[in-house]
Parts: C-alpha cells; structure tokens; sequence
C-alpha cells in the first residue's frame, strides 16, 4: 500500500533529509490525488516534513508545509483521501504549516463548524457554537461574540485552547480569540452571518454532489475494472500473522477472547452480498480438534477478489476475536488477519519404481462402514505415484463403474475384487469315523477350561470329563493344570477359576497322558469339540503324545442338524430345550455333564428323524441350511481378466440372491465353482489363514492357506481390538504370527501383501467411521472395542516404516515386491459396457414394418399419400437400421394388453413425435401435419404451411369423394425430437399404466423374455445431511460432548454420501438380450436385501448402466384408472369421445357451462380436478389466454411445465400485446417446426431446438442465419430466455387424456364427481361435505387463511374441498357413510347424491373398511358392539359414526342375546 521509500523512512521515524517536495508528490500519487483545476498552484512547493509514527496506537501523523491555508472544501477532500488511503494500515493525522501567515475572514467561518468538532472537546454547548455564531476578523483581533455569560464562560474556560490550537494545526498562524456578550445580538450581523452560511452551504452542498457524482463514475469505474482484479500468490486479507504467532487448537477456545491465532482447513465456505454492498466472508474452518465459524466483512474490491480466492480445500491461519454470535447462538471469531499457508499433505517418497500397491480399500459403498469415494483414493494413488489400487468393498461391487472412470482419468491401474464373507459348505459332526454302533457304546463326554482361544498361545487350565454308558455316568475326571503364570482378570472373569485353585496341580504333560488312558475304548463327545479338540492335540503334540485316535463327535453341527429352526445352540439354550438341568455354566465338570445328558437325549431325535444308529451315518446327512450355521470368514477375490470378472459378478450375485443370511455369503464352492479368472487372497484378521496362524498354529495354517493365491498382512496397528480382546497376548506374540505369515508365503511359493485395510483417507478422519459405526449400536460388534483400528491410506514409507520389524528385505518384498507382482498378475478390465445392447426377438423388424403398413393403408389407402409414405419410410429406416425395432415391439405388445385388459394407456416423454409409434398403437398422438382422413374411401388432405395447429381444431366436415363424416388428426411434431436428427438417439419409451394395472404390466415382461431377463432398475440410497446430522448429534450425546455447530456441521459432512440401503426405482424394467446374461452388465440382488420381494434388481446403481442396457419406464398413474372408472360407471368408450366439443372447450375459458358463477367456486374457470389444468398456477394462464382450440391447450400444458417459457417471457409478451397466444412457443417442438416454417434449413432448426430446450442459448451465428429468414426479434429474445422445455407429444398425450376427463364433468358430473373422489382424492372433510356447501366453504377458508403456513396434507384437503364445494354448487348432495349402502373405498351414485365410502371416515384405513364390507354380507350388523366384532372397527370410529348418525339404528349392544339359546 505505502511506498517502499515512505516506508523506509517512516520505519527510521527521523527527519526527512531526502528531497521532501519529492516525497510529497509521491504521497499524492499513492492517495490517488486529482487536482481541481483551482487547486493546480496550491501544492506549488508543498513538502513532507516528517512523519511521526505511533506503534501502539496505530497512528501516523504527517506534518505537511505548505505556502498557505488551503479552502476548506481542499482541505477535507485531501484529508478524506489520506485517510482512506492508510485505512488498512493506520489511522492518519495532519500538521499543515502555512508560509502566509494572513489570516482572513473567509477561512476562519468556512473552517469554523469543523474545528469545533474536531478539538475534542465533549460538551453539549458545542452544538451550540457550531449553530451560532462565527469569529470574524475587527483590526487584525479575532472575535467572537457569544450570546450569554454561560457561553462565555464555557469558551474561555474549556473551549478557547483547543479550538486555537485545532486552527493552528489546520496551517493557521497562532491567534487568540477574543469573546465579547452580543449585547444588541447585532442581529444586522447575525443575518448577514446566516446569508452567507446559507450561500457557503449551497456552495458545499453543490460540491458535495459533485464529489457524490464522481464518486459514483470512480465505483462504476471500478466495477468494470473489478473484474480484473486478480490474487497472485496467496491469499491474505489484512495484516501478516508472525511465523511464531502461538497457536491455539480450537478445541481450547471455549469463551470469548480478544485475540487469539488458528490455523486450519476451510470445509465450508459463502460470501453474502449485504445491503450496503460490502460483502460479508463466512468459512468454517477445522483444525481437527474442532471447528468454528469464521467472519469478515470487506473493505474494497482487492478484499472481495481475496473472498473469491479463498476456496474449500486451502488452509489458513487466521487472527481474530471470539464472541458470542447472537445470530447463531454460538462461538464465533471474527476475523481481523486471514492468511493462506502452505500444508503439506503427507508425500510418497519412495523411488518411482518401488512404489506400494494398495490392495484392500473400501469405499463409500461398503455399507455404513466406510467414508471417501473410490474417486478420492485413485486421485490420492495417482498423486503419490502408486501405479494401481483395487477396490474390495464388503461384499458389494457397485463401486466398480466410479471405479472405472476414476482409473482412465487418473491413469491408476484398477484391480476389481470385494471382500466376501466365505462359509465352509458343511462341517462334519463325526470325526475319526468308525462303524460303532452309537446306542451301546461307551462315552466320554469333555470339557476344558482355557487361558484364551488361541490353542498355540493359551493352555488348558481345567480338563473335565465324564464317562458315560446307557444315559448314565459311570465315572469322572477332574484335574486343574498349573499354566505356570497368574490368570489374568478376562480368564478368571469368563472361567472362575482362580490362580489358587490351579497353584500346585499336576503338570500338563501328567494330566494329558492320564486324560488319554481315561478315553481308551470310548467314543468322545463334546459341545463345540472342534476347539477343544484343536487345544488337546496342540498340547500332545508339545509333548510327543499321540494324537486323538479315537472317533470323536460334536454335538453343535449335530444340534444344527437336528433343530434347524433354533436361533440359537448355545449349552444353556439346548438344555431349556430338551429339559436337561444345567447349573453352574462355564465350569468345565458340570458342562460335561449336561452335555451328556444333552447328547443322549439328541441321539434319540437323530434316529427317529434320520434313522442314525452308526457313529459314521451322521455325516452322510445333507443340510441345505448348512450355509447360515458356518461362522463366516473375510477372503479377498480380485478379478484376474474380464472372463474372472464376470464371474466374480456370479459369485457377488449368489451371496445376496440365494446365499444371503444376515450377510451376503459365499460357500467355497460356490468359490471354486466360478473360479476361473479370480485370485483368491486371504484378507484380513478375520481371515482363516490368520485365525489359524493365531490360534491354531503353523501347521493348521498352512493347511488352510493352500487354498489361497496370495497372503496378506497388514501393520501391527490394524490387529490393535485382537490384543485389546486378548486373543493375541503381547506384541511380541503379534510380530511373530505376522512373521510366520511371511515365512509361510516363503514355503508355499505365493505372493505376500502387506495391505492397508484402508476405511478412510487421512488419520484424522477416523471419526467419520465412528460416528457412522456408533450409529448402528449393538448391531455392530465394533462398538464394543474401546478404540478402532487406524485404517487410513497409507503411503510406501509409511508401510515400510511399520514392517520395519521383518527386516529391511522382507518389509521391502511385503510392501513393494509382492503387492505389484500381483498387480502384473490382472488384466486391464472394464466392468462397464461400451455400447447399448438391446434384445432381440425374431422377427421383430418384420413384424413392426407390418403393423405399421397395413395401419397406414388402412387408415391412407394404397399407396400411401407422398407425407405419409415418406415419414413412414424415414421412420422405419431409423428404427431398423439402429435396432431399436424390439423396443417398439416390446411397447406394443404392454400396451395392446393393457387396453384388452381394460385400461387405457397415457404415452409419456416424447415417444409421440413418431408416426411409427402411432400407427403400432404405441402412442395415441399422431405426429403428422393436421389433415382430413376419410374412414370409408381413404380420402385425405394434409396442411402443411402450419395453417392449423392441431388436427382436432380442424371444422367438421365431409368427404368431398363419398360424402362420409371425415376423421381429423395430426398435431405436427418432428421425429427428431424423439431419435435425435440422425434418428440414432436410445430411444426412451415412458408408459402411464393404470396404478391398478402397473404390477399385471411388469409381470407381463416376464412372460415375454423370461424370468431371467427381466429386473427391475436398482438404486443406492445413502446417508442424507439430515440423517448425518442426526448421527451426529447422537454421537455427541453418548459420548457427553458438546460440540460448537460448525464442528456438527463437519462431522455430518464427513458422514454424509456413505451407501446406507438399496432399493429399486418404482418403473424402471432393464431387459437383457437373450444373446448376454445379466452378468455381462452388473451382478444382481434383492431390493434392500429383502429375500421376499417380488423383483429382482441391477446390483450397479441403474444410471451406471443406463446406456448398455434397455429400460423400460412402466409408470403408474391416475389418469387411466379414472377414465377406466368413468368408463365403468357411465357405460361410454373413451377413444369415441370427441377432442373438439364447444362444451368442454367452454370449461377452459369460464365456468358457465357447469352452470355456476365464478364466485360460487371461486375459481374463473372451470377446470378445478381436470388433470394439467386444475392447479392455481395454470388456471391463472388460463385467465390470462382464454385458449379455444386443442393447440392452445397444448401450448398451455407445455407452458406450465417449462422453465422461464410462460413467467417472464410469453406471459409479457401477451400482455404487452406483441403477441397472441396461438403464436407463442409452447413446447420445444414448436421451435423447429417454427422455424422451418419461417424458412430456417431443418437441419440448423433442430440444433438451436437443442439449445434452447436445454438453456444454452443461441450462437451469435445461428442467431445470424435466423435474422436472414427474417424470423421475429420477439421470438430469438424469448428462445434466450428459456431454460428447460416440455416435448409436445407428451403435453399432447396429457391435453388428450384431460379432455376425456373434462368431457365427464360437463356432461355426466356424478359420475365424474364420483371416480374424482374415488381415484384421485386421499383426504376428506366428510362432516363440512355431508353438512352443504355454508361448512365446506368454511372449513376452505379456514385453510387458505394460513396462507403458506398449511400443511402439505391440508393444502390437498384444500383441493378436495374446492371439488365438493363445486359439486353441491352445482345442486348435488353428498351423503354421510351408511352402514348398509356405502362401499370399502369407492363413493356410490345414488339419485342426486354420492355416498360417502367407509374409508372417507377419518382414521379408518382400506383393510378395515374392507373387513366391514365382508362382515355385512355375511349378515347385516345387529348392534354397534356387533360392528365392533365382526367389522374390528375401534371405538373412536364407532363414537364418530354415532355422533355423525350412522349408526342411528343400531342399539348398543345386541338385544337377542338373552333369548339366543332358547329357540
């Protein structure tokens, strides 16, 4: 701001020595000075005398010389400037010295006001003196009269001084100013005074605006320039921040401070415009420790550019103070210094070539469980260096597509895998196997007590048994074993075994051999026997003692076999279940025991269910429910080519569809089943090779790993819950199961992968997973560690760093080596499709071309008319041509059914632009230029010039050739609305069934592909800001914090976009190609993993896939099952109704035609519940356009459902009479049909229709070649302005379906009223309805009196009341429920009324209203306890309906019940 020379010498605070004048001309230009032209000889030799720095109170004084005093008017524009200039820095002062030492009148009044302001003096006589008098100047004396003695003496007590030295400082020679009393007021002078003032003020006045005006030029000025205004380098907004500025965590700051110095990320970010238009910057900012809110306002472009500058993602240090923010209720700091710094994010410094791999990340899509997107960890990978990652979500796969587009645009190598929860297919209940017959033989039945689970680290403290023959203990066995170490607290906790009851026992090896001499000649038996078992053998082994021989047998699979439908096989639970008594649990000798007694009584259930009698039937025994009793381990499977892939989406599809309990699992051999193409890696701690390896042994885990292509490890950090749940004792214990993982990889010749386990991004971001996994409570075993584990994305040296106990080659070959030679092992895959591939059925194109020939020559003749021949032939070549034949086939067939079922189908979107669509009965809209068609002799005649614009508003009229009533048709829309100009665009055929009729329709795609190609559109749900706001909040509650809002606000943001459920879209059928499988395009699920529902959906979220596959839209809707109802009720075919009747055009433009005045249904025209037409915004347009014809209509469906086409546009263009309405654009097909009409080449017509439908404007060379066809200035500004546009086929299709509708209510109102109320009303007022029109506009005014403040539920009650209201205006009744007419759910004709159904009764719901139908055609209700019975009707109801006289008839309870018995 200051210039360096200034600077220089004000830091020095000395007297200047350099060429003052010069600095003085410097100072100008830094404050931006212009001379006036008067001023030019003012500053003529004016010189910077000193500057006098104050550094505590942040003052610098200028003393100034100058040849004489400045005008006033100079001086304040020059002082105003200094000050403004310094602003940011300091405040200013001035010292002005003037040579001339005259004084003059003139200055001494001019000056005067602003002195006395300015001396600092505080006193309310000041405003007296600026009000009064002036000094004047009487023989070279200054005077000053005052009006009274106070004043007076106020002056030459107090003021005086000040006021003298004020001038003096202003460049005034030294002076004193006499006062005298005014005795005469010398009013002569007071009204020469005021004459003067008077003339200065207008003088000033004037300048003032003068000043304002340029000021206002500088501003204007400025904002053009502000655009340039750029940020080179960092950002800083005030004053630099000392490097050793003390900073504070803000999770300290809990009070308001004056000063205090943070440092963070910004995570948020707004810059509010205010009314004075100075902008107010508000960021959130974290530090990890916490958050807070951070404010400043601006104070000059240069600061707006830095708001601009400052974006989400930097960090900063900021200086401020902490208040109270009475707008937020919270800490707040307000910002004094904010200055961007340079953080380091963590850097991969390891050579390019010896860079990790990671090979186990989870993202976003593994549910509830992980935090950042696929897309974060390929950019990080990228930005490292790593060459590759894989994506191995839990047991899903739908992160593949973001997978797929993250690795091309980040150049990362993607490896697609998951990580499956793997069960063994079954688990023997017999071992040993032996032909023994099992009644007669003799058992020991065992049970050991140990120091932990892991059989290679943990010893038996207690070994129990019991001998058993014929249901009976024949002899028992009991002995401790000194482990030769205190217990710890968890075991004597879980065993109650205490360090004195095993002091002093017999040695291990002593016991052991006496325990093998007990069982000689027995079957041994136990519950759970495999780990006791595992712990026997490893502890004989230690000794040299023979292994188990003897056949042995485990009654947990044995009792899953046999009780299938227990939740749960724990000792206690079997023994409620088959009355065994079981005390004392968890000691070693009476859980023997009750086994035992537990086991007998199952042996006789597995030989009167599966006829066992043998020791070596029981495993012959096949369980189809195996598969939910197996506890499941983690396995990693990565796709090794595109082959592997789809099989992995096999293998993905049979976990969640047919293997799916609790979890999604894989049996391994489903596993070895798809194989082929998959690498198999051995994941995580909860996988079995390292569960064995930990608890087992090196032996039992080298068994297991044979299985597996590749072993994984991960750092020690990651097994921290296994030493906090004591299954691994010590770190020691953990380094060495870790190293014999590697020695194992060694023997085994098989990669070895040191992974990372990655849930989130950096360290600090743990919390996010935290609070996500604390969200699901018990539910989540994670929640019961105390910490967990540290999963973040680690770099090369980071990993290295926590292997660096293997040795500096081993920790090399796990981190780096291996992980890439894996890499090298996959091929380069994509899971996603390059292209559409739609299904074939033979003869579809056949087919097609046939039916749309022979309905054109029977509705044209033969041959074809030019028009119509030649939209056939370009049609057809397009559809055939790019295979789209089978989706019109398909379309054809779903809606030929629905319309023999009954019901009508509404086409949507723009599928009505094509002639072919019409012709095969798709769509009912015929896309060609209005005409005449004779039905008889084929006669027809088409106008093309855009004459008419609907063939329904074309005048009745007569076949010239045979004199039959002529057919009138065509709305005029082009087919390149529907397939692109090319006619090569996907095709997207939205169809409206009946909401009665949608399931029937869905099903029906089954019947025409097959079950195995038909699934419904599949989406992710994931956690929304609400719902993350609420975890949050619950988190903070749990855990006893109490977090300021911005730290609320970052937890949520941290939490939100994780995959929480999935569903399926309510439309949506994807059909496959019967030349693919499913698995060529996603695997699949069920919705929600709800095993009952009725569909199937896509795995992959629908839009992954939207361009490979085709999807249907089958939609529900209202409109056909109410015209399917009036149909039923009035006995007349809708297709007969005519498009073009006088009176139901009438109802669009007034209300006359129902016979009621506007007032009476306080709505101007008569549209209230015709579908498009009657909400208040199109009833306005139709106040407004008073429309005629079926093209108007059209034009206001398209209108209203367009973005800036009616508001702002058509509407002004009506209204200020530059148009009329049929002329204004209405739909976007209008534009091109338009502009061909006015000469623009087609070609270029339907490239700005593209445009302007999407809100890209019109290029200035379109524009151009628009001008030359002369089309309007009117209509290129309305295409400018709009921003999104309706398909005129599909506000045709709905214009058509509402005219059928509206032709009801003119001509047959119950019947309308009556399917109205039936179909589209959910909320009924029944008591205002039954009560007549005075209740029901009540109960209407009632709600629109609370404006915006109703309910959404009571603005549609509103609907339904304007509806009945103009019913009873138009003389019909509605009727209260009767018990013995009224129907479940649909309202009766009955004369002039409607009765009510039973479900209008508030509170009383269909199935209930369904029950009382059923109850009354048994027999009629006797009573209204009968009611209560039979109907299951509640109180509430039963009291509604007495009060309500419904139940008038019916006495309280039944009368005959005394009597019953006796006939």
């Amino acid at each position: 701001m200051t210039s360096p020379v200034l600077l220089f010498l004000i830091e020095r605070g000395q007297n200047l020595e350099p060429n003052k004048q010069e600095l003085f001309l410097r100072l100008l230009e830094q404050i931006k000075w212009q001379h006036l032209p008067e001023e030019q000889e003012l500053f003529t030799g004016a010189a910077i005398d000193k500057v006098e720095v104050h550094t505590a109170s942040k003052r610098w004084e200028f003393v100034i010389s100058l040849k004489q005093v400045l005008p006033f008017t100079t001086f304040l524009r020059f002082n105003h400037a200094l000050a403004n200039a310094f602003e940011p820095i300091a405040q200013t002062t001035l010292n002005l010295k003037a040579q001339e030492k005259t004084l003059n009148d003139r200055d001494l009044g001019d000056y005067w006001a602003y002195v006395v302001s300015t001396c600092g003096v505080n006193s309310p006589l000041i405003q007296e003196l600026c009000q009064g008098k002036v000094p004047y100047l009487d023989d070279n004396r200054v005077m000053l009269l005052a009006e009274n003695e106070i004043i007076k003496n106020f002056l030459t007590t107090q003021a005086l001084g000040p006021i003298e030295r004020t001038y003096h400082r202003y460049g005034f020679p030294k002076f004193t100013i006499n006062t005298l009393i005014d005795e005469s007021k010398s009013q002569a002078k007071i009204d020469e005074y005021k004459e003067q003032k008077a003339r200065s003020d207008a003088q000033l006045a004037q300048q003032a605006v003068e000043a304002i005006q340029k000021q206002n030029e500088k501003r204007q000025q400025k904002a053009k320039e502000k655009e340039t205004v750029t940020v080179d380098g960092p950002v800083q907004l005030g004053k630099k921040i000392a490097d050793d500025a003390e900073i504070r965590q803000m999770a300290t700051i809990t009070e308001e401070e004056r000063s205090v110095v943070v440092q963070g990320y910004i995570f948020d970010k707004e810059v509010r415009t205010l009314r004075s238009e100075r902008k107010l910057l508000i960021i959130k900012v974290t530090d990890y420790s916490s958050s807070m809110v951070i404010k400043k306002f601006s104070r000059n472009e240069e600061d707006e550019a830095m708001f601009d500058a400052l974006a989400v993602g930097k960090w900063v240090k900021i200086r401020g103070s902490v208040q109270e923010d009475t707008y937020m209720r919270d800490l707040a700091m307000n910002a004094y210094d904010i200055v961007e710094v340079a953080h380091e994010g963590r850097k991969d410094t390891a050579p390019k070539d010896h860079k990790r791999a990671e090979l186990h990340v989870h993202s976003n899509m593994s549910m509830m469980d992980a935090t950042n997107s696929i897309s974060d960890y390929v950019k990080q990978a990228a930005t490292w260096g790593q060459k590759a990652i894989a994506i191995t979500d839990h047991s899903t796969l739908q992160a593949f597509p973001e997978a797929h587009s993250a690795g091309l645009k980040n150049n990362v190598k993607i490896l697609y895998g998951v990580e499956a929860n793997v069960v063994d297919d079954g688990q023997p209940i017999a071992y040993n196997e032996q032909h023994v017959k099992l009644k007669d033989a003799t058992y020991v039945v065992f049970d050991t007590e140990t120091t932990g689970l892991s059989a290679r680290y943990d010893k038996v403290i207690e070994l129990a048994a019991v001998k058993m023959k014929d249901g009976e203990v024949i002899e028992r066995f009991e002995q401790f074993i000194d482990p030769g170490h205190p217990l710890s607290q968890t075991t004597i906790k879980l065993t109650s075994i205490t360090d004195d009851m095993v002091r002093g026992s017999k040695s291990e090896k002593e016991v052991f051999e006496m325990f093998q001499e007990f069982c000689k000649g027995s079957i041994i038996v136990g519950h759970n026997a495999t780990f006791d078992v595992d712990f026997m053998n490893t502890g004989y082994a230690r000794h040299g003692l023979p292994l188990i021989g003897e056949p042995w047998l485990d009654t947990l699979p044995m009792a899953r076999l046999l009780y299938p439908e227990m939740k749960g096989f724990r000792l206690n639970t079997l023994a409620k279940k088959l009355n065994v008594n079981l005390e004392h649990h968890h000691r070693a000798i009476y859980d023997a025991e009750a086994t035992g007694y537990i086991y007998y009584a199952m042996l006789k259930d597995a030989e009167e269910k599966f006829n066992i009698e043998y020791h070596d039937q029981f495993n012959t025994q096949n369980d189809d429910d195996t598969y939910k009793h197996q506890h499941p381990f983690h396995a990693v499977i990565l796709a090794k080519t595109q082959e592997g892939l789809k099989n992995l989406f096999k293998v993905a599809s049979e976990s969640m569809v047919k293997y799916f309990y609790r979890i999604p699992r894989v049996p391994r051999s489903v596993l070895d089943k798809y194989r082929e193409g998959l690498i198999v890696g051995s994941a995580c701690a909860d996988g079995e090779v390292f569960t064995a390896m930990m608890q087992k042994g090196y032996e039992q885990a080298k068994e297991k790993a044979k299985y597996y292509d590749y072993l994984e490890v991960q750092p020690k950090a990651l097994y921290a819950p296994l030493i906090e749940q004591e299954l691994v004792k010590n770190n020691k214990n953990l380094e060495e199961i870790i190293a014999n993982m590697v020695q194992l990889a060694e023997e085994l010749k098989i990669p070895i992968a040191a992974t990372g386990d990655v849930h989130f991004m950096n360290k600090e971001d743990a919390i996010y997973r935290k609070i996500l996994i604390h969200s699901q409570g018990g539910a989540n075993p994670l929640n019961k560690l105390r910490d967990l584990p540290d999963a973040h994305f680690r770099t090369t040296d980071e990993m290295l760093e926590d292997f660096a106990f293997l040795g500096e080659e081993k920790a090399q070959k796990v981190v780096v080596t291996d992980p890439n030679r894996i890499v090298d092992m996959c091929d380069e895959i994509t899971p996603v499709k390059d292209k559409l591939y739609t299904p074939k059925m033979p003869g579809a194109e056949d087919d097609i071309k046939n039916l749309t020939l022979n309905k054109a020559h029977e509705w044209y003749g033969d041959p074809l008319p030019d028009i119509v021949q030649k939209r056939v032939d370009k049609e057809l070549k397009s559809v055939i041509g790019n295979g789209f034949s089978v989706i019109y086939l398909i379309s054809q067939k779903l809606v030929a059914k629905s319309n023999k079922d009954g019901y009508l189908v509404g086409s949507r979107g723009s599928v009505g632009s094509s002639l072919v669509a019409t012709l095969t009965g798709i769509t009912e809209v015929n896309p060609l230029p209005p005409h005449y068609r004779c039905p008889k002799c084929k006669w027809s005649h088409f106008y093309e010039k855009g004459e008419y614009g609907s063939g329904y508003d074309l005048p009745d009229k007569e076949c010239p050739e045979c004199g039959t009533e002529l057919v009138k048709d065509g709305q005029e829309i082009p087919f390149e609305t529907f397939l692109g100009f090319k006619g090569n665009k996907v095709p997207d055929i939205d169809l409206n069934f009946s909401g009665d009729y949608q399931p029937v329709a869905h099903n029906y795609t089954k019947v025409l592909f097959g079950e195995n190609n038909v699934f419904r559109a599949g989406t992710i749900g994931t956690v929304a800001d609400k719902t993350a706001y609420g975890y949050v909040k619950a988190y903070e509650r749990d855990t006893e914090q109490n977090l300021r809002g911005a730290e609320v606000d970052r937890l949520a943001k941290g939490a939100t976009g994780v995959k929480r459920t999935t569903g399926q879209h309510p439309a949506g059928i994807l059909v496959v190609p019967d030349y693919l499988d499913i698995y060529d395009f996603t695997p699949i699920q069920y919705p929600a993993d709800d095993l009952t529902a009725a569909w199937k959906t896509t795995h992959f979220d629908f839009h992954s896939i939207h361009d490979n596959i085709l999807k249907l839209d089958c939609l529900g809707h209202d409109d056909p099952t109410m015209i399917r109802m009036l149909q039923d009720l009035s006995g007349i075919e809708p297709k007969t109704i005519p498009t073009d009747d006088p009176g139901v055009m009438k109802l669009f433009s007034g209300t006359d035609i129902l016979g009621v005045t506007p007032e009476q249904i306080q709505s101007k025209t008569g549209t209230l519940g015709i579908p498009e037409f009657g909400t208040r915004f199109v009833r306005g347009m139709l106040e407004e356009t008073h429309p005629k014809t079926f093209a108007e209509l059209v034009k206001i469906s398209g209108l209203s459902h367009g973005t800036d086409v009616w508001l702002g546009n058509a509407e002004e263009l009506i209204q200020n009479g530059t148009v009329t309405m049929p002329e204004v654009i209405g739909c976007r097909d209008d534009i091109m049909m338009d502009l061909i009409h006015m000469g623009v080449e087609s070609d270029l017509a339907f490239k700005i229709m593209e445009h302007v439908r999407k809100g890209r404007g019109i290029p200035d060379e379109w524009q151009a070649a628009m001008r030359e066809s002369e089309v309007p200035e009117w209509y290129i500004g309305a295409c400018l302005k709009i921003k999104y546009m309706f398909p005129k086929a599909h506000a045709a299709a709905y214009v058509l379906m509402a005219l059928r509708i509206a032709y009801f209510k003119v001509y047959y109102p119950l019947v309308y009223y009556a399917a109205y109320f039936s179909v589209r009303a959910d909320d009924f007022d029944l008591v205002s309805m039954a009560h007549g029109k005075e209740s029901v506009k009540a109960a209407m005014k009632e709600i629109n009196d609370k404006g915006n403040e109703a309910t959404a539920k009571e603005k549609n009650l509103l609907t339904v009341l304007e509806l009945a209201n103009e019913m009873l205006e138009r003389g019909f009744e509605f009727k209260m429920v009767d018990l013995n007419k009224s129907d479940a759910s649909d309202w009766l004709i009955e004369d002039n009324t409607l009765i009510a159904p039973f479900t209008a009764v508030p509170g009383l719901g269909l199935n209930v209203a369904k029950q009382i139908v059923a109850a009354r055609e048994e027999q009629d209700f006797l009573s209204k306890e009968d009611l209560a019975k039979r109907g299951k009707v509640s109180a509430t109801i039963i009291d509604f309906m007495t009060e309500n006289h419904v139940l008038d008839d019916l006495p309280d309870e039944n009368q005959l019940s005394l009597f019953e018995n006796l006939f």
